[in-house]
């Protein structure tokens, strides 16, 4: 797995590797059940605290990407692209949420827009 980390970005560490991790289970590269290295090897890999690529680790659990396995280490979830899985349920929420307040869908895209900042 090849993740890197940018100390010029604005972006935490963590969620710098969390984003790579889930781009490359999108993409394939990182396929159900491939084992990501452990947490202590990655760290100093990337000359990063442990406990700044647990967080990273720990956050992809709870969206679902990764699972751990104790001793047998932490793999990508076998059950498919989960971050897909939940923004298309977080849509449907949007959509559903947006009707029931009667707002009307050119309304409700426009407020989608607004919030991507397009």
């Amino acid at each position: 797995m090849l993740v890197t980390v940018s100390t010029d970005s604005g972006t935490p560490p963590y969620e710098q590797i969390r984003v790579q991790v889930i781009a490359a289970v999108q993409a394939g590269t990182l396929a159900p059940g491939a084992k990501l290295p452990p947490v202590r090897r990655l760290a100093q890999e990337l000359g990063l605290a442990v406990n700044t690529v647990a967080r990273a680790y720990r956050e992809l659990e709870a969206d679902g990407v990764v699972e751990t396995r104790g001793r047998n280490g932490t793999v990508v979830s076998l059950h498919g692209d989960v971050t897909a899985r939940a923004a298309q349920q977080a849509a449907r929420s949007y959509v559903e949420a947006v009707r029931r307040l009667g707002i009307p869908d050119a309304e409700a895209r426009s407020l989608i827009d607004d919030a991507l900042g397009t």
